[in-house]
């Protein structure tokens, strides 16, 4: 199956758990190269951005820093053939569809406009490819659908409010002091604002849900452990 067919049916949820096995070097460098356009193309026109921003080298260390967390707090629950570099080429791949919130849809509208088109452009990405996050684990983990829907939103829930709470966008102090020069994503700033005090509220409980999570598998575990010794036992 050649690139362009495994980047579709990744991106349209028909990827079977068997072809993202199948990830190798060349999808890993379309995810990255991927992942460094739409970054350069999301701050292209951001006056506040910083270099990196406007580089897309920023874009480019999220999904490291992003596959490894979601590597990381999957691993107590032994999932076989769990791979960083499948994390980290699955994450790439999905960035493809932040392309759209590229679109300088200021540069022939108004301002108020261009605000709203952009918080829509910015929901139906974030909508796209968390539904893309939730269709890997699911099938890939093969863990239940509480654990799968836990695992899905608490490194997003996390990061958000960590990266919001050390102010890496200017959100906080541009809302705190008012926003003197409005910019065509003053409006997405105002959501990032909001998805910042959603996920602070959820990521307790995510926390909780996840320890409950881990528990439960490990006595499942155990469980499945001390039927195949008996079997053995009896067998001899």
């Amino acid at each position: 199956m050649n690139l362009f067919n495994t980047l579709l049916k990744l991106l349209t949820f028909r990827l079977t758990r068997e072809e993202m096995m199948q990830f190798n070097r060349k999808h890993f460098i379309v995810g990255l190269v991927g992942t460094w356009v739409v970054g350069m193309g999301r701050y292209w026109d951001d006056s506040g951005a910083n270099w990196m921003q406007h580089l897309g080298l920023g874009s480019v260390i999220y999904i490291f820093v992003l596959a490894l967390f979601i590597w990381v707090i999957l691993l107590p629950f032994k999932i076989k053939d769990w791979s960083y570099f499948i994390v980290l080429t699955f994450i790439g791949l999905t960035s493809f569809p932040a392309i759209f919130y590229a679109i300088p849809v200021e540069k022939f509208l108004s301002i108020e406009t261009s605000n709203t088109i952009n918080v829509w452009f910015l929901a139906i990405v974030a909508a796209w490819r968390l539904a893309l996050l939730y269709y890997f684990l699911k099938h890939f983990t093969r863990l239940s659908r509480g654990n799968i829907i836990t695992v899905t939103l608490m490194p997003i829930c996390i990061i958000i409010s960590v990266l919001t709470l050390l102010n890496l966008h200017r959100v906080v102090f541009n809302i705190m002091g008012g926003m003197r020069n409005p910019t065509p994503h003053d409006s997405s700033y105002l959501v990032l604002m909001l998805l910042t005090g959603v996920s602070l509220f959820l990521s307790i409980p995510l926390l909780i849900a996840y320890g409950v999570g881990i528990y439960n598998k490990r006595k499942e575990l155990n469980l499945k452990s001390k039927e195949e010794m008996a079997d053995k036992e009896y067998q001899h």
